[in-house]
């Protein structure tokens, strides 16, 4: 407990001096443009780093799983497959950069992860045949990351999975499904993986985690719109939208069926099959042709919050 509460100490001293340098330069939006916004202005809030202060990787490295030397069994990771390509990206890193500008071939992705929500999704990264690529604009709504397109300098919501500012309001990207594991559960799966590698081009600790004791803490940092006491603001749901409707599956709810397992769920009138880990609290979810949906695996608050009508699974 000691230990936890120091960490967040410093947290907290790393966000308040963050967020005076934020009043310096660039406030109160970082500099970003946010007339006609999506969503209310007075709900973007500075997050604590400046524009660019948690810097994306652009030059992304990747090495073969026999020199994945900075990855344990137990390393939570994205894994995601395109193109036929693995790529592992280790939350150790992704907690210090947010972003990675990628690419599969020909294909551009963009692979984002938000601390404050545990919230980790890849994106085909175009649009109208024209490839973006993303930085960390230091701004937040609903206590998640808000990006924002190099190219327009418009800001995009994670979790809402459209833009919300800027010449490209309104739009959306593709949703690339993702899945949120362990180490020896992906490569377990994909012995071909590429890994990221600690070679970022930056000076971190990446064997220390900035957000220690948070994943379990009932506390926020940030205030939300929507707040559920259902479960644990940080218990893991996967969430999915398909076809119109939201639903919520909670690691809480499938852990009552047994530590792994498969179940059918009738979601917009077509029956679908989540296959879930509960002990890795990790799942996937396919349609009834057998094509995986893209799902969010992400802390119940942060779902909630920006899906207040969802559907929630609850084992029988």
């Amino acid at each position: 407990m000691v230990s936890i509460c120091f960490n967040r100490i410093l947290i907290l001293v790393s966000l308040l001096s963050f967020v005076w340098i934020g009043k310096v330069y660039g406030a109160p939006y970082n500099g970003f443009d946010v007339t006609g916004s999506l969503i209310p202005v007075e709900k973007i809030m500075q997050g604590g780093p400046p524009r660019d202060g948690i810097p994306a990787i652009d030059s992304p490295v990747f090495v073969s799983i026999d020199s994945a030397n900075h990855l344990a069994a137990d390393s939570l990771l994205l894994g995601l497959e395109v193109n036929g390509v693995s790529k592992a990206y280790p939350l150790s890193i992704l907690n210090w950069h947010e972003v990675v500008n990628d690419r599969f071939n020909e294909t551009a992705v963009v692979v984002t992860f938000c601390p404050l929500c545990g919230t980790g999704v890849a994106y085909r990264a175009e649009n109208k045949g024209r490839d973006l690529s993303f930085g960390v604009s230091g701004l937040l709504y609903n206590s998640d990351v808000l990006l924002y397109d190099r190219q327009t300098e418009s800001l995009w919501s994670q979790l809402k999975n459209q833009s919300v500012t800027g010449p490209m309001k309104g739009q959306r990207l593709e949703m690339l499904p993702a899945l949120l594991t362990t180490w020896d559960a992906w490569k377990k799966i994909h012995p071909d993986t590429l890994v990221l590698s600690t070679d970022t081009g930056y000076r971190r600790d990446y064997s220390r985690d900035p957000y220690f004791g948070y994943d379990n803490s009932p506390r926020l940092f940030f205030p939300v719109e929507f707040l559920s006491r259902a479960y644990h603001p940080k218990e893991r749901v996967l969430g999915l939208e398909y076809k119109g409707q939201f639903k919520a599956y909670p690691f809480a709810e499938l852990s009552k069926m047994g530590e792994q397992g498969v179940l059918k769920d009738n979601v917009a009138g077509e029956w679908l099959t989540v296959e879930y880990d509960a002990s890795r609290r990790s799942g996937r979810v396919y349609d009834s042709k057998g094509s995986e949906i893209a799902v969010v695996n992400a802390f119940w608050f942060a779902w909630f919050t920006f899906n207040p009508e969802t559907d929630v699974y609850t084992s029988p």
